[in-house]
Protein backbone atom coordinates (compact mmCIF):
# COMPACT_ATOMS: atom_id res chain seq x y z
CA UNK A 1 0.00 0.00 0.00
CA UNK A 2 1.53 3.45 -0.84
CA UNK A 3 2.16 6.15 1.90
CA UNK A 4 1.23 8.68 -0.68
CA UNK A 5 -2.29 7.63 -1.02
CA UNK A 6 -4.57 9.41 1.56
CA UNK A 7 -6.78 7.15 4.07
CA UNK A 8 -10.21 6.33 3.00
CA UNK A 9 -13.20 6.78 5.36
CA UNK A 10 -13.90 3.03 5.04
CA UNK A 11 -10.25 2.59 6.02
CA UNK A 12 -10.63 4.01 9.48
CA UNK A 13 -14.29 2.97 9.51
CA UNK A 14 -13.51 -0.38 9.37
CA UNK A 15 -10.40 -0.62 11.69
CA UNK A 16 -12.48 1.33 14.13
CA UNK A 17 -15.45 -1.59 14.13
CA UNK A 18 -13.19 -3.66 14.47
CA UNK A 19 -11.13 -2.11 17.13
CA UNK A 20 -14.35 -1.88 18.65
CA UNK A 21 -15.93 -4.78 18.53
CA UNK A 22 -12.62 -6.71 20.01
CA UNK A 23 -12.54 -3.94 22.56
CA UNK A 24 -16.18 -4.41 23.91
CA UNK A 25 -15.15 -8.46 23.59
CA UNK A 26 -12.05 -8.13 26.17
CA UNK A 27 -13.83 -6.26 28.24
CA UNK A 28 -12.26 -3.04 27.13
CA UNK A 29 -13.94 0.30 25.54
CA UNK A 30 -13.24 2.57 23.03
CA UNK A 31 -13.45 6.30 23.93
CA UNK A 32 -17.09 7.08 23.61
CA UNK A 33 -16.13 10.60 21.72
CA UNK A 34 -16.28 8.83 17.90
CA UNK A 35 -14.88 11.30 16.45
CA UNK A 36 -11.87 11.86 18.76
CA UNK A 37 -11.57 8.15 18.31
CA UNK A 38 -11.58 7.94 14.84
CA UNK A 39 -8.64 10.59 14.48
CA UNK A 40 -6.86 7.98 16.89
CA UNK A 41 -7.61 5.61 14.76
CA UNK A 42 -6.35 7.40 11.14
CA UNK A 43 -3.22 7.96 13.17
CA UNK A 44 -3.00 4.10 13.46
CA UNK A 45 -3.42 3.50 10.14
CA UNK A 46 -0.88 6.14 9.47
CA UNK A 47 1.51 4.59 11.35
CA UNK A 48 0.69 1.06 10.11
CA UNK A 49 1.59 2.81 6.59
CA UNK A 50 4.66 4.24 7.85
CA UNK A 51 6.42 1.41 10.01
CA UNK A 52 4.47 -1.39 9.41
CA UNK A 53 3.09 -1.62 13.07
CA UNK A 54 0.61 0.07 15.06
CA UNK A 55 2.46 2.57 17.19
CA UNK A 56 0.18 4.45 19.61
CA UNK A 57 -0.59 7.66 17.82
CA UNK A 58 0.85 9.81 20.49
CA UNK A 59 3.88 8.73 20.67
CA UNK A 60 6.97 9.37 18.70
CA UNK A 61 7.59 5.77 16.87
CA UNK A 62 11.50 5.13 16.02
CA UNK A 63 10.77 2.83 12.73
CA UNK A 64 12.09 -0.01 14.85
CA UNK A 65 9.73 -2.65 15.60
CA UNK A 66 11.93 -4.47 18.77
CA UNK A 67 12.48 -0.66 20.10
CA UNK A 68 8.78 0.45 20.04
CA UNK A 69 7.08 -3.07 20.81
CA UNK A 70 5.64 -1.50 23.86
CA UNK A 71 4.23 1.32 22.05
CA UNK A 72 2.23 -1.14 19.48
CA UNK A 73 -1.56 -0.61 20.11
CA UNK A 74 -2.99 -1.80 22.30
CA UNK A 75 0.54 -0.69 24.29
CA UNK A 76 2.28 -2.31 27.44
CA UNK A 77 0.72 0.58 29.56
CA UNK A 78 -3.26 0.26 28.64
CA UNK A 79 -4.08 -1.60 31.46
CA UNK A 80 -2.06 0.06 33.83
CA UNK A 81 -3.34 3.71 32.67
CA UNK A 82 -6.99 2.42 32.61
CA UNK A 83 -6.62 1.43 36.62
CA UNK A 84 -4.95 4.69 37.97
CA UNK A 85 -6.66 6.87 35.22
CA UNK A 86 -9.22 5.85 33.83
CA UNK A 87 -7.80 6.04 30.47
CA UNK A 88 -4.66 5.28 28.29
CA UNK A 89 -2.49 7.19 27.45
CA UNK A 90 -3.49 8.24 23.79
CA UNK A 91 -7.27 7.91 25.08
CA UNK A 92 -8.25 5.50 22.31
CA UNK A 93 -8.94 3.29 25.37
CA UNK A 94 -11.21 4.20 28.53
CA UNK A 95 -11.98 1.81 31.57
CA UNK A 96 -15.86 1.21 32.41
CA UNK A 97 -16.40 4.19 34.77
CA UNK A 98 -14.59 6.62 31.99
CA UNK A 99 -16.89 5.27 29.77
CA UNK A 100 -19.93 6.03 31.85
CA UNK A 101 -18.72 9.87 32.73
CA UNK A 102 -18.24 8.57 36.52
CA UNK A 103 -14.35 9.33 36.06
CA UNK A 104 -13.58 12.62 34.12
CA UNK A 105 -11.51 11.71 31.18
CA UNK A 106 -7.85 14.14 30.81
CA UNK A 107 -4.61 13.73 29.53
CA UNK A 108 -2.03 11.88 31.98
CA UNK A 109 1.38 11.76 32.37
CA UNK A 110 3.39 9.18 30.19
CA UNK A 111 4.36 5.96 32.01
CA UNK A 112 7.10 4.83 29.07
CA UNK A 113 10.67 4.67 30.30
CA UNK A 114 13.11 7.29 28.76
CA UNK A 115 15.00 6.18 25.91
CA UNK A 116 18.27 5.72 28.35
CA UNK A 117 15.92 3.64 30.86
CA UNK A 118 14.83 1.57 27.88
CA UNK A 119 18.56 0.79 26.94
CA UNK A 120 19.27 -0.26 29.67
CA UNK A 121 19.46 -4.30 30.37
CA UNK A 122 16.09 -5.66 32.11
CA UNK A 123 16.73 -6.91 35.50
CA UNK A 124 15.36 -10.01 35.86
CA UNK A 125 11.25 -10.24 36.88
CA UNK A 126 12.31 -12.77 39.61
CA UNK A 127 14.68 -12.62 42.15
CA UNK A 128 13.64 -15.56 44.30
CA UNK A 129 10.58 -17.14 45.49
CA UNK A 130 7.81 -14.64 46.45
CA UNK A 131 9.47 -11.37 44.51
CA UNK A 132 7.52 -10.87 41.74
CA UNK A 133 7.19 -6.84 41.06
CA UNK A 134 3.36 -6.79 41.02
CA UNK A 135 1.11 -9.11 42.71
CA UNK A 136 -0.63 -11.90 40.61
CA UNK A 137 -4.06 -12.18 40.68
CA UNK A 138 -6.53 -15.31 39.68
CA UNK A 139 -10.19 -14.44 38.17
CA UNK A 140 -11.99 -17.29 40.46
CA UNK A 141 -14.53 -18.02 37.35
CA UNK A 142 -11.89 -19.38 34.86
CA UNK A 143 -8.65 -19.32 36.31
CA UNK A 144 -7.19 -16.38 34.45
CA UNK A 145 -3.73 -15.43 35.85
CA UNK A 146 -1.99 -11.70 35.43
CA UNK A 147 0.44 -9.51 37.28
CA UNK A 148 -0.36 -5.83 38.13
CA UNK A 149 -1.08 -3.53 40.91
CA UNK A 150 -5.07 -4.15 40.64
CA UNK A 151 -7.03 -6.80 38.41
CA UNK A 152 -8.49 -6.14 35.26
CA UNK A 153 -11.75 -4.68 35.66
CA UNK A 154 -13.60 -7.50 33.60
CA UNK A 155 -11.74 -10.47 32.96
CA UNK A 156 -10.88 -10.82 29.19
CA UNK A 157 -11.43 -14.39 29.08
CA UNK A 158 -14.64 -15.50 30.74
CA UNK A 159 -15.83 -11.74 31.39
CA UNK A 160 -16.34 -11.70 34.86
CA UNK A 161 -15.93 -8.69 36.79
CA UNK A 162 -12.91 -7.11 38.97
CA UNK A 163 -14.88 -8.23 42.33
CA UNK A 164 -14.14 -12.07 40.72
CA UNK A 165 -10.60 -11.86 40.81
CA UNK A 166 -8.36 -12.64 43.77
CA UNK A 167 -4.61 -12.36 45.14
CA UNK A 168 -2.93 -15.19 44.55
CA UNK A 169 0.68 -13.98 45.31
Amino acid sequence: MSNDKPLSVEEVKSLYDRLSKDAEASGYHLNPDIDFAKELVRGLLLNQRRYGYYACPCRLASNNRLEDVDIICPCDYRDLDLNEHGVCYCALYVSLSGLKGEKKITSIPERRPSPEERGKKAEPLLKGPGTLPYPLWRCKVCGYLCAREQPPEVCPICKAKKERFEQFL
